[in-house]
């Protein structure tokens, strides 16, 4: 008997919880169908050059390999055109030479109210980071005689949407850069972005 008593008082919870369970998706859904989510942007907006070396091993090492030092900041522009705020993830992008990582932009997370612009600044310094065999001629070539260090800058970024104090599943921006430094001048000369495969 104390068996079915337990039996018959777990089922009003647990109709209880459905109904609660149906009700958040039914508010979401409305949400969803007020608000109109859309995609936030986050694009690279500007790369400051402080400083890029590219220096040849020294005589008595191995003459596969060379050294690239590096001093950069990034700056990126978030925009949030969405009728609500919205919850970015700390977020690291990776720096690249020819597919090696040298480096990570690391992003903090922040929240950015409804339609908004907010830029985010980051550092990426490289001491003497060793690249070797083929790669190392080609940046040894590309510094001395192209004068143009060409990098790349990927990695996803992942947002939430706030509405009502609850937030979205995470929706992804992926995020991929090509920039050309020219170690001579210290400078940038070329920058192409895409986001989610466009080019913006």
């Amino acid at each position: 008997a104390l068996r079915v008593r337990r039996r018959v008082g777990l089922l009003p919870r647990l109709l209880l919880l459905t109904f609660l369970a149906l009700l958040a998706l039914a508010v979401a859904l409305v949400v969803v169908l007020v608000v109109k989510p859309r995609r936030p942007q986050f694009d690279l907006n500007q790369v400051s050059v402080q400083y890029l070396l590219v220096a040849p091993p020294p005589a008595a090492a191995s003459p596969a390999g060379a050294y690239l030092s590096l001093n950069i900041t990034l700056l990126f522009t978030a925009v949030n055109p969405n009728k609500v705020g919205i919850r970015y993830g700390a977020t690291a992008l990776d720096v690249m030479y020819h597919g090696v990582p040298l480096g990570v932009a690391a992003v903090p997370g922040f929240e950015q109210p409804a339609h908004s612009t907010r830029l985010l600044q980051t550092r990426v310094i490289v001491d003497r980071f060793n690249v070797l065999q083929a790669d190392a001629q080609d940046l040894v070539r590309d510094a001395t005689i192209n004068d143009r260090v060409e990098l790349r800058i990927t990695g996803d970024v992942g947002a939430k949407i706030l509405v009502l104090g609850f937030s979205s599943p995470k929706v992804q921006v992926s995020v991929d850069c090509a920039i050309a430094i020219s170690p001579r001048s210290q400078s940038l000369k070329y920058k192409q972005c895409g986001v989610d495969g466009l080019s913006v």
